[in-house]
């Protein structure tokens, strides 16, 4: 279930409801009737929630999920569990868009012109902390002892900082929750919507972005780079690990723990990293990948498949460093010849 910290659930909705919405037709045997008070993804849904298979890598958990009803394509309907409802459409992901956005509707915006304080009253402060001018807290937003929060930031409501965190100037926290002795330094953005959106034969829908942001203690995250918040699961980065500036982790990753990410490493949504990983400069990963503890991928390196714990890579698309570099010889060796002839 979504974080209430941060979002507010609608319904329950009938699957007769949902079918409406999402434009799905009910499987056979299914009970039309039979209600659900929300979304979740495969692996963590229960009776009462609704989720949906939109790739192949998430077919093994289709068969294994607890959901009580899912979104699928008609193809994969006969992997479901017995007990599982299906809403069948060919565009699955497509349909849950409307299904999640009937759940979690927008928000209302807080108008701070109507208040005498960019720092809403129930937000708490703890001892020592200091706040720069131009900072605006929102509703519930919890903030340790000993930090500093720099001109012009903005710690949206719900958020929770630990202690002794810096926030530099005109950083932006949203639907985060933030350990103890973390850095963040200007202008980086954690929590923002991931890049979801559906695509369709006839449009592009907005996929609700329902998860958070964690980040460990003793974490440093660079000037203006970006964490997505997840879009159901979370987006995670783990104890003490250092990011650079100008890098983006999209959502649903987990970077693990004492991880270096250098300059601009893009890392593509539910990508999880291993502990003590390095990431060069503008090494580019892939989405739903998994990198193995203590990897090394270098600068600029393409990544497109599962990489090894303890393997070292680099090219495009990556390979083992010694059979890269092999394959760069060879190129200058062809190269030298054709300048002598």
């Amino acid at each position: 279930m979504a974080d209430p910290r941060f979002y507010t659930a609608a319904g329950p909705f009938t699957l007769n409801e949902l079918a409406a919405v999402s434009g799905a037709s009910i499987g056979e045997g299914a009970n039309s009737e039979a209600r659900f008070i929300d979304v979740q993804p495969l692996f963590l849904a229960g009776p009462d929630h609704v989720s949906f298979l939109d790739n192949q890598r998430y077919v093994e958990s289709f068969t294994k999920s607890g959901a009580g009803a899912c979104l699928v394509h008609p193809d994969h309907a006969s992997k479901a569990p017995k007990d599982m409802a299906l809403l069948l459409t060919e565009e699955p992901y497509h349909a849950y868009a409307r299904v999640a956005g009937s759940f979690y509707p927008p928000a209302a915006l807080v108008n701070f012109a109507e208040r005498s304080s960019p720092i809403d009253e129930t937000a708490k402060l703890g001892e020592g902390t200091t706040v720069a001018p131009g900072v605006v807290i929102g509703p519930g937003a919890e903030i340790g002892r000993n930090c500093h929060i720099g001109a012009n930031a903005t710690i949206g409501h719900g958020v929770v900082i630990g202690n002794d965190c810096v926030i530099g100037a005109n950083a932006s926290l949203a639907y985060c929750l933030i350990g103890h002795r973390v850095t963040i330094l200007a202008g980086a953005r954690i929590g923002e919507d991931g890049y979801g959106f559906a695509p369709g034969s006839k449009e592009h829908l907005r996929v609700p972005q329902l998860g958070r942001v964690l980040i460990g203690d003793d974490v440093d995250i660079g000037a203006n780079t970006t964490i997505d918040r997840g879009s159901n699961p979370d987006t995670v980065i783990g104890e003490e690990t250092k990011i650079d500036n100008l890098v983006q982790i999209a959502h649903n990753v987990k970077l693990g723990k004492n991880c270096l990410v250098v300059s601009q490493v893009g890392i593509s949504g539910s990508t999880e990293i291993g502990d003590f990983v390095m990431l060069g400069g503008q090494a580019g990963l892939a989405g739903h990948l998994k990198i193995g503890d203590g990897a090394r991928i270098s600068a600029k390196a393409g990544v497109i498949g599962d990489i090894e714990a303890g393997a070292t890579v680099g090219g495009f698309p990556a390979l083992p460093m010694r059979e890269w570099l092999r394959g760069v010889a060879v190129m200058q060796k062809m190269g030298n010849k054709a300048k002598k002839t």
